[in-house]
């Protein structure tokens, strides 16, 4: 037991005495609101006592850092040894203002890449396509071929510095290009580290940036993992994300059940696609958790996730390497909670979430800038959101000793609560049949859809408040500057574009592409494939309307 029993007969002599005073205070001061929840709304007790806690097991349930079940977390020195990576997320325009934009962060101290692309590239679309008109550079950075994935790392020590992308429907193309992109540069594929987004489940529950159906959408995921396990060892060739779960609308409980959910789902497809061990692939997994306002919940949740992925790795696949137990994460603060009302307001969110994180035990972090809400970020703003993370990660103390809010009672007791439901979707979903059952069905789709209603309407009710939005709200207009991304942006990739069509061999291209569909009609892993074709300069949508033309498109049942 985590207390004798002399103590909480103690505690419960003393929650009598003072409940009786609480009764006497309330009734002449009564509490500003009839309940107090968290924003995902899981009430809050006024008070927490060991009673709340009284049934853990301190081996069992807590533990020491790098020890089963890694509550505390992975790294037995924490963030002493060093700190979480330094990761802002950046891509806008063309290849090369965002390797501008790339070499001014890392001068400034960060510690890793990210990339965001646009659209287009996103969902698997050149620049020149009708369907990418007006979009290009404009919600990241534009790559259509290895030129300009070639610009986008030019200077970069891709040997030194890992890097992220946030790219899915085509993430064997664009990994296939950094991979490419290595080997030109006389770098071995087992000396480059990083990670691909790679998680098409998400998709289909929340972002919606999908190309073709389930089934073929995991099995290329799939063929990531085995490729990375047995020729790049140090990449992580999937981010799990519950990031744009919450982003759509979750609740914290939800975010972490369909994420982790999810991962399951791969990790048994990879198991019986590929016949792989999981002791092989399961350490390079990550995770990529979004990190809102509700301070404590947000630490609750990280603490409780390191918790269930280990018991899932260690007792439902069997995994024997305690690195299999590990979860490892990043963390982005939370896009949804930022508002263009007063919106210097959200330097003090991003901050405060931050914060979470780093209490929560990220292991790497991006941190918003103030102008998310309205645009690309600038310079300075950017330069703001990573200093964010260099002052607490320096100056705060949050890293000075490991999981400090360990052994408080509300934050156990909040972190058990969490698990518990947790635990209650992930058995729901697996009475369904998994995760892609339960997507086919519309589950988490219609759950989080109800969540995102209840939070409006309590927004709506100022049941819950957003300083500027419902409360405290003020005329001014305060002037942000805008960064805009210029037309000739787009002009100017086409035209690249069609140059590099003109100059490359059409024959080997067009041999590259057949070599891909043979390799999906086969069942074989399209990886090596997709190296060749981009080294020849196939682009992003040829290789991906190959995908198109073999699996089908996806379309959104559209589910309410």
């Amino acid at each position: 037991m985590y207390f004798v029993k002399e103590v909480l007969s103690q505690s419960s002599e003393l929650r009598k005495k003072w409940e009786d005073e609480v009764r006497k205070v309330v009734s002449k001061v009564p509490d500003q609101r009839e309940r107090w929840s968290t924003v995902s709304d899981l009430e809050i007790k006024r008070l927490y006592t060991p009673e709340d806690i009284k049934d853990m097991d301190f081996v069992q349930d807590i533990g020491y850092p790098g020890q089963f079940p890694y509550l505390r977390g992975n790294q037995v020195t924490g963030y002493r040894g060093r700190f979480w990576t330094f990761r802002m997320f950046s891509g806008m325009g063309s290849a090369e203002d965002t390797n501008k934009r790339w070499h001014m962060l890392l001068k400034e101290g960060q510690t890793g890449l990210s990339t965001a692309f646009d659209f287009p590239t996103l969902m698997g679309y050149d620049s020149g396509s009708p369907k990418a008109l007006g979009e290009c550079g404009k919600c990241g950075v534009a790559i259509d071929t290895l030129e300009d994935f070639l610009q986008l790392v030019d200077g970069i020590p891709m040997d030194q510095v890992t890097t992220s992308m946030t790219i899915n429907p085509p993430a064997t193309i664009l990994w296939a290009m950094y991979c490419a992109a290595a080997e030109i540069k006389g770098i071995p594929l087992s000396k480059i580290g990083g990670t691909i987004q790679n998680d098409m489940l998400k998709e289909f529950i929340a972002q919606k940036t999908f190309m073709c159906p389930p089934e073929p959408s995991v099995k290329l995921i799939s063929d990531t993992v085995e490729f990375g396990t047995k020729h790049v060892p140090r990449w992580n060739t999937i981010s799990i994300s519950g990031y744009h779960i919450r982003e759509a609308g979750s609740t914290a409980v939800q975010e972490l059940a369909f994420t982790l959910r999810d991962g399951m789902e791969y990790v048994e497809d990879v198991i019986n696609r590929k016949g792989l061990n999981v002791d092989e692939f399961a350490p390079r997994f990550s995770f990529f958790f979004n990190s809102h306002i509700d301070f404590f919940e947000e630490i609750c949740k990280m603490r409780a996730a390191r918790r269930i992925w280990a018991k899932v790795m260690r007792d439902r696949y069997k995994a024997r390497d305690p690195r299999s137990w590990w979860m490892r994460f990043h963390t982005q603060t939370a896009g949804c909670s930022l508002t263009a009302q007063q919106p210097y307001n959200n330097v003090v969110r991003t901050a405060t979430e931050a914060l979470a994180a780093v209490l929560g035990g990220t292991q790497s972090l991006h941190t918003n800038s103030l102008d998310e809400v309205m645009c690309l970020p600038s310079d300075s703003a950017v330069q703001i959101a990573l200093r964010t993370q260099q002052i607490i990660a320096e100056e705060t103390g949050a890293a000075s000793t490991i999981d400090p809010l360990a052994g408080s009672y509300f934050i156990e007791a909040l972190t058990n609560e969490m698990e518990e439901q947790t635990w209650e979707y992930i058995n729901k979903i697996d009475e369904m049949g998994g995760m892609v059952a339960a997507i086919e069905k519309g589950f988490p789709q219609l759950e989080i859809a109800d969540a995102a209603y209840k939070f409006q309407r309590q927004i709506d009710s100022s049941e819950k408040i957003m300083v500027g939005v419902n409360k405290y709200v003020t005329d001014e207009a305060i002037p942000i500057p805008l960064l805009e991304i210029d037309d000739k942006v787009e002009e100017d990739q086409i035209a690249r574009l069609n140059a590099v069509r003109r100059k490359r061999d059409s024959k080997a291209v067009k041999k590259s592409l057949d070599d891909i569909k043979n390799a999906c009609k086969k069942g074989e892993n399209v990886m090596p494939y997709c190296i060749a074709a981009v080294k020849n300069l196939a682009s992003v949508q040829e290789i991906c309307d190959v995908y198109r033309d073999l699996y089908g498109e996806y379309r959104d049942p559209g589910l309410y």
